[in-house]
């Protein structure tokens, strides 16, 4: 079977400058956890749910017994409400930066014309969840796993 047999043809993508505020609305209301980023009808990067989560990395703390002194117990809660508006603004930041910014810029892609054994050993060499299908240097089609998984379901019945 072929990547044409499955691929999903009506691709949604954005464009670099879209803010990640219109990509979560993109996946939420299309039910997607990924797509390509398109610019001047090129795919130029893959960007997907995982990459807006690890904007939210939190950092590791200590185990080492730490044992405020008096003035660190009247500073600790200004100091927590200060972090708390801090990342308040930042996550009204966050909304606004561009998908470029947290886009992967290394595109894996295949061709409608090869197999759904091509585009499994590729998402497994790469450790990828969808290829863009590009004909002619054009984007004409997305496979995800869930496709090859369907694909290979329908060659076993």
């Amino acid at each position: 079977m072929k990547i044409k047999d499955v691929m999903n043809k009506d691709v949604i993508t954005c464009a670099p400058d879209d803010s990640l505020n219109h990509l979560a609305d993109l996946f939420k209301e299309n039910h997607i956890s990924g797509l390509p980023v398109v610019d001047k009808g090129k795919v130029v990067g893959l960007v997907s749910e995982t990459d807006i989560i690890k904007l939210f990395k939190t950092p590791e703390f200590s185990n080492d017994l730490w044992l405020p002194s008096p003035f660190e117990i009247i500073e600790i809660p200004i100091r927590n409400l200060v972090r708390l508006e801090e990342t308040k603004k930042a996550l009204e930041n966050m909304k606004m930066r561009p998908v470029r910014d947290i886009m992967t810029k290394t595109v894996h892609a295949i061709s409608p014309e090869d197999s759904l054994e091509d585009a499994s050993g590729i998402m497994v060499k790469y450790n990828v969840n969808r290829l863009p299908v590009i004909e002619n240097g054009k984007l004409v089609g997305i496979v995800a796993r869930s496709d090859i998984i369907r694909g290979l379901s329908e060659t076993a019945e």
